[in-house]
């Protein structure tokens, strides 16, 4: 029997209402219909499977990521892609013919031959479609960032561990052995203790224009399922795909989707299982275009007595690093971690330790890229567990709080200036060489800081059990922890 609440969830799903329909079912509701006996995640039985048994996948969106898990995933042996979807229609013209294609998620995941599905899609539906994929009794791999806000990937925790779901996280440099191998160095000791640490990613990108009104949006596109959980406001930007990342209503920045990566490997390699307990940050978006999230953003973070700091620039660098972006501490991006005996430069694909004193390198970190990690995460559902997954789901959501935290901690700031800025990051050494850093470059750039200024935020405290900000300044930032969702699409709460 199932209980009232457990089949008006199922028609929501099936009459394509809307994922909660117009009748959005309350938390209450939700759970009730959950937990009857025979509740709506029990219909679709998950199985047991062989050692090498094809696992049966459906990508949930085309774009640059989709397309490259559609040709990694499809060369896995056994493994068979039965669907796609993508709210664009024309995103879906190239693939095979004998795969399925929907412009809405919901029919493929209602797909009752589909075992997990790869979900791509902009950032603000990562947390609803992983959700719904797990009660339809789905395994799933989410791409980076896991989640659009804080709130929302600890939903998605709860759900995986509520219907027992194996769940990885896309942030593939935890298969790489170069981070493996150094992570198993630091925390043994091999380099004394570790004092400080920079995760960068300084990739140039160029503005994405100006627009003089509202663009429409393209024909093959459904933007009611694009939207999803998101607001349907006019498109502000020139090119609907990818830009969106640079927009608050649906991405979370370079932070949420470069700094993800290397703030990962950091707390890899630093063998962290929470989060700093604090955040400070500063920068602006110094292009005149239609984007809002910051191009040159810093933030600084304690935990464990190890000082961050974070320093992602979208900006090139004219009299230095050209336009491939700025070259800080030797490099472009990654981790440099200074420890007692040695430091540590340390990027996608390898890195190297050296001596503090004589400059030469102690050892080679040979890595992949994160090559594998999808196959990693086929294993674990053949293996019926997740403990073999490299980047688990609760180890993806910490990753990407940290990245949430700097935008909140930049997002909730006001104007300063550069003195200001300096005086808020004196107390850390490598936070002032950055800040100078940057701002030396704006000034190649011919950027003017006195006409358009640093935006700095307030010191801000994070209690990492409560997953909420504490002390004088979190009346704001909390209002960004959980965003609203539209009445359709609301994401069901479980923790």
């Amino acid at each position: 029997m199932y209980s009232d609440a457990g089949l008006e969830m199922q028609a929501a799903v099936k009459q394509g209402d809307g994922y909660m329909s117009k009748h959005a079912l309350s938390r209450r509701q939700f759970l009730a219909g959950t937990a009857a006996a025979g509740a709506a995640y029990s219909i679709f039985p998950s199985r047991a499977y062989g050692a090498n048994e094809r696992v049966n996948i459906g990508i949930i969106g085309l774009g640059g990521k989709g397309g490259a898990h559609y040709k990694d995933f499809g060369q896995i042996s056994d493994v068979a892609i039965l669907a796609v979807c993508d709210a664009d229609e024309n995103r879906m013209a190239k693939v095979d013919d004998h795969v399925a294609k929907h412009q809405d998620l919901r029919r493929l995941i209602e797909m009752k031959d589909i075992d997990a599905v790869v979900i791509a899609t902009p950032d603000h539906w990562h947390c609803l479609a992983a959700i719904m994929a797990f009660e339809a009794g789905k395994h799933a791999y989410v791409e980076k960032p896991v989640s659009y806000s804080i709130w929302e990937g600890r939903q998605m925790v709860a759900a995986a561990r509520k219907y027992n779901r194996i769940v990885q996280a896309g942030t593939q440099q935890r298969s790489c052995p170069a981070v493996q191998r150094c992570a198993e160095d630091v925390q043994s000791g091999k380099y004394g203790k570790v004092l400080w640490a920079h995760t960068s990613r300084l990739g140039a990108r160029a503005p994405i224009g100006k627009v003089d009104g509202p663009q429409p949006v393209p024909e093959s596109i459904d933007y009611n399922l694009w939207a999803g959980p998101g607001p349907m406001t006019p498109i502000m930007r020139q090119n609907f795909h990818y830009d969106w990342h640079w927009q608050w209503n649906w991405g979370t920045g370079e932070m949420g989707n470069w700094g993800v990566h290397y703030l990962d490997d950091l707390r890899n390699i630093l063998g962290w299982d929470d989060v700093p307990g604090n955040a400070i940050a500063a920068g602006n978006r110094w292009w005149d275009d239609d984007g809002e999230t910051p191009n040159m953003h810093m933030a600084l973070m304690e935990h464990k007595g190890v000082k961050v700091v974070i320093d992602v620039r979208n900006m090139t660098d004219p009299g230095r690093g050209g336009d491939e972006g700025a070259v800080y501490l030797g490099a472009r991006g990654g981790n440099y971690i200074m420890c007692e005996d040695a430091f540590i430069r340390i990027a996608r694909g390898g890195g190297k330790s050296y001596d503090r004193e004589t400059k030469k390198t102690i050892y080679q970190y040979k890595g992949t890229g994160g090559a594998g990690h999808d196959r990693n995460f086929i294993k674990a559902i053949q293996q019926g567990s997740n403990e073999s997954l490299n980047c688990e789901i609760e180890v993806g959501h910490m990753s990407t709080v940290m990245c949430h935290m700097a935008n909140v901690a930049w997002r909730v700031g006001s104007e300063a200036t550069v003195d200001e800025v300096r005086q808020s990051m004196k107390d850390h050494e490598d936070a002032v060489n950055t800040l100078e850093d940057i701002v030396d470059q704006l000034g190649r750039c011919e950027v003017d800081i006195q006409k358009k200024p640093f935006i700095l935020g307030p010191r801000l405290t994070y209690d990492c059990q409560a997953e909420r900000f504490t002390g004088d300044n979190a009346a704001k930032a909390n209002e960004l922890v959980r965003t609203p969702c539209r009445e359709s699409f609301i994401v069901p709460e479980f923790a």
